[in-house]
């Protein structure tokens, strides 16, 4: 808990009663490697803070292609965050990639927080223009780098996440085929 106790005062700060209140409303799951956190069509009832390991939420298409959208690792918070917000069923899988632990805030507990804890709307929007900012530059290095600069940027930004994650995971983030990273990998030593 102290974690995402850190976490949330980069922006806000919390009183005890404040703090008492946010503890009571989030729920701790230990997890094993590879358990689905989400599966597609379910109900999207929860944002989820990693406190430790690491998860990938994934989509896969009517052809059994799956694309990988994010990872998470210890402190990022995740969810499929279209539906959670609007209260419709996952469009993704959310996928432990290693044991993990994640504190997590149902629908209707992030109402109640936003409600009785209006600073929380602060944290909250700070955290989603932060995430809509990223998946914007992400969209545009798609658009405009070629798939070797799209790796070495993934690197340069995420240097934690490749030591967590598996090189077929990072194909599918990055839009490739395993065996043409593999490629990448090689004529770069």
């Amino acid at each position: 808990m102290d974690r995402l106790l850190t976490n949330i005062a980069k922006h806000i700060s919390l009183t005890e009663e404040e703090t008492v209140l946010l503890t009571s409303l989030v729920t701790s799951k230990n997890l094993a490697k590879k358990t689905l956190l989400l599966e597609a069509n379910q109900d999207c009832r929860y944002l989820s803070y990693v406190d430790s390991g690491a998860l990938r939420s994934y989509f896969i298409d009517k052809d059994g292609k799956e694309s990988t959208i994010m990872f998470a690792i210890a402190d990022w918070w995740i969810t499929d965050m279209y539906c959670y917000l609007n209260k419709k069923p996952a469009m993704m899988h959310i996928e432990t990639i290693e044991q993990s632990t994640v504190f997590q805030l149902s629908r209707d507990n992030f109402d109640r927080l936003l409600e009785t804890v209006p600073k929380f709307e602060k944290f909250f929007r700070i955290l989603m223009q932060n995430a809509y900012t990223r998946e914007q530059l992400r969209v545009m290095e798609n658009l405009s780098l070629t798939a070797e600069e799209r790796y070495h940027s993934f690197l340069m930004k995420y240097p934690q996440i490749v030591k967590q994650v598996t090189q077929k995971q990072i194909a599918s983030y990055l839009g490739i085929t395993p065996e043409f990273l593999s490629t990448l990998r090689k004529v770069k030593g």
